[in-house]
Formats: C-alpha cells, sequence, structure tokens
C-alpha cells in the first residue's frame, strides 16, 4: 500500500494511550500523519513534575512534528482525525479540513457519549461495546456515523470479564483498522454519513477519584466491576482503621467465585502491591459483608 502521506495530507489529534494505539495501527499501514497535535505538558506525581502526554512520547519515539496548540494550524490538510483528545474543538477547526474531521469513539454510539465510555460500559449491564467513526460536529460525540462495528463483551465475571486497560487496547486496535479502511472511502465519496438515533442518547461523566471509593452494601459483582473498570486510575478503594489511623486501601486484583469476591491482592496507602493476607483480611472483613468475600 502506498503511504498515504503521499496521497492525502492529514493531521491526527490524540492525548492518551487509547490514541498511541490507533497511532500504532495507523503506522503500520503507512498511514502517517503530517502533524500530531496533543495536550500540553501536566504536573504529575507527588513531586508534580511537569509529565508530556502518551501521544506525545510516541511522537518523539517516531520522529513526527507535533504542536500543542491547534491555533497554529494554518497549512491546508485534507482530513483531520480525532482520537482521545480530551479537548472539545471549535467548529472553524472541525470545518478547516477539505474532506472535515473524523472521530474515533470507543463506543456504539449514541450510547456513552462523552469522556468514560469505556469505564462506563463495564460497570453497566451492557454485553455489546464497539467503535464509531464520526463526521465530527460541534456537540459532544454528535455528528453522524461514518462507520461501526461491535465487539461483543463477555460479561460473566467468573470467566474474564476484560480490565478497562485490556478493553481499550482491543477497541483502540479495532478503531485503527477501521481507519485504514474507512480514510480513502471517505475521502473518495464512498460513504454516506449515517444521522445518529439521538433519543437512544446516553451520556458518562469525567471519572474522578470519588468514584472508586466501595460502598460495603456494594454486591460482589459491583465491586468486581469497579476493580476492572477503575484500575489503575482512580482504582477500587476503601478506607479502614490500623492502629488508631484511617488508611485507604486499593484493591488491585480480585476475582469472582461462587458469588464472592475472591481478593488477591491489595495496595495499601503508602505501601507496594502484595498479597492478600490474614491481617489485611480482617481489616477487609470489618468494612465489607463476610459473606462477601
Amino acid at each position: 500500500m502506498d503511504k498515504i502521506k503521499s496521497l492525502y495530507k492529514f493531521a491526527f489529534f490524540g492525548t492518551g494511550d487509547f490514541a498511541v494505539k490507533i497511532l500504532d495501527i495507523l503506522l503500520q499501514d503507512n498511514y502517517i500523519p503530517e502533524i500530531i497535535i496533543t495536550t500540553p505538558d501536566k504536573p504529575k506525581g507527588r513531586k508534580m513534575e511537569l509529565t508530556p502526554s502518551p501521544v506525545k512520547n510516541w511522537v518523539q519515539k517516531n520522529n513526527i512534528k507535533t504542536i500543542t496548540d491547534y491555533s497554529l494550524l494554518v497549512t491546508h490538510y485534507d482530513l483531520f482525525i480525532v482520537a482521545d483528545y480530551g479537548k472539545i474543538l471549535p467548529k472553524e477547526i472541525i470545518n478547516m479540513p477539505k474532506h472535515k474531521t473524523l472521530n474515533v469513539h470507543p463506543s456504539i454510539l449514541p450510547k456513552f457519549r462523552g469522556p468514560s465510555p469505556i469505564q462506563s460500559f463495564i460497570l453497566s449491564k451492557d454485553e455489546e461495546t464497539g467503535i464509531t467513526i464520526i463526521l465530527m460536529d460541534e456537540e459532544v460525540d454528535h455528528g453522524p456515523i461514518i462507520a461501526q462495528q461491535t465487539w461483543t463483551s463477555d460479561v460473566r465475571l467468573d470467566i474474564g470479564c476484560p480490565s478497562y486497560k485490556e478493553l481499550e487496547k482491543k477497541l483502540a486496535k479495532l478503531g485503527g483498522k477501521m481507519l485504514v479502511e474507512t480514510i480513502p472511502d471517505w475521502i473518495n465519496g464512498k460513504i454516506k454519513p449515517r444521522e445518529q438515533n439521538h433519543g437512544e442518547a446516553t451520556f458518562t461523566k469525567k471519572i474522578i477519584k470519588e468514584n472508586g471509593l466501595i460502598n460495603p452494601d456494594d454486591s460482589p459483582e459491583l465491586i468486581m466491576k469497579k476493580i476492572l473498570a477503575l484500575t489503575p486510575w482512580p482504582s477500587a478503594y476503601f478506607f479502614a482503621e490500623k492502629d488508631g489511623r484511617k488508611m485507604r486501601i486499593i484493591i488491585t486484583d480480585a476475582e469472582i467465585k461462587e458469588n464472592k469476591l475472591i481478593i488477591k491482592k491489595i495496595k495499601p496507602e503508602g505501601k507496594k502491591e502484595i498479597p492478600l493476607d490474614d491481617f489485611y483480611k480482617e481489616i477487609i472483613g470489618r468494612y465489607l459483608k463476610m459473606d462477601q468475600i
């Protein structure tokens, strides 16, 4: 296949790991962006050191031009592609390229619009998710559908419902392959956009640290889903008393067996991840219902 760089001039907007995995697929198929727009470095960790985004790290390894201010885009482009960017683009940017802007979204739109579609799917009772490529408009995940493909999850928690990172990887790989197939057909006028059924739309919210707090009345299934959906951040956790001090305990590894939550590993506050021992099992038992674990 000829490099799309020699045929079309396109820019890619992305920030996180989902975008990186899509870029990997595009690069493998010689779909090379002229430029990549990502978000500026952000303070991270206890020392709040400025840290580049996963996409910026990828760009530096692959020697592709990058900027963090999309207002600097002045050259004519055939197409923009957006995936896991994290910012809302204004109408004048969306409509700048000759063939407008395509967005890769990890859900079956119009379901799970918004910033946390993968986590929200895992926490839901739905059995199908997937990838939707839309023609962007100024509303969030609202534009007409260009391409769509489902991925059926095994939602039985006792035989391996996927974690957030596992599902993100599967969907990003699917999204990258769909882009490779969709870009030439879209640019050559072979695809007719299909309006979403906006009456069936559901919306997700930005994940915050408090979402990971486990309620003692939560069922083992819901706790397990929180562990799967919210690891590595903000993690599924609870607070417990130890030596007269309140401490946060993160559950890092668990499974469901015979309707009980089997906790394998935890990360007590200020310590490394450790296997669950009798001491911490007693602490957890005081918080969660004993018939759940």
